[in-house]
């Protein structure tokens, strides 16, 4: 299986979890949130994360990336650190069963998420492409 397709499979791991965060997303404002909402928040924000930093591997380790200190790796971890802390706010907001913060931080880790497939493949095709002979 090639790089490619191994970052792929990880982000398709995720669909579920940002789909259920999606739909929590658009749940009713003003009605309560059950505790288990939180739960659900931790989870699915977890998966995602997970499953993330497992293509930031591949995709560092394919580009010849493990273990120096390039501006790739870096801004790689930086993106993956903040993806890490909207994760912790949106759990933060529905352990607080603030739904307007929630829905706000669960928008904002929806776009990390999704910038973070972006970052990783691009790393990777920019690093692929300049070791092509």
């Amino acid at each position: 299986m090639s790089a490619t397709d191994q970052i792929q499979d990880h982000q398709a791991r995720c669909l579920a979890s940002m789909i259920s965060l999606r739909m929590l997303a658009r749940g009713e404002a003003g009605t309560p949130l059950p505790r288990w909402v939180a739960v659900e928040v931790a989870k699915a924000t977890g998966d995602v994360l997970a499953e993330a930093e497992a293509a930031g591997l591949i995709v560092l380790a394919a580009a010849g990336l493990g273990g120096a200190h390039s501006g790739e790796e870096t801004f790689l971890r930086v993106q993956l650190d903040r993806l890490a802390a909207a994760a912790g706010d949106a759990i933060a907001a529905a352990r607080a069963a603030d739904f307007g913060e929630l829905c706000l931080q669960l928008h904002r880790f929806d776009t990390l998420a999704s910038a973070i497939w972006t970052v990783e493949a691009a790393v990777y095709e920019s690093r692929r492409v300049s070791a092509a002979p």
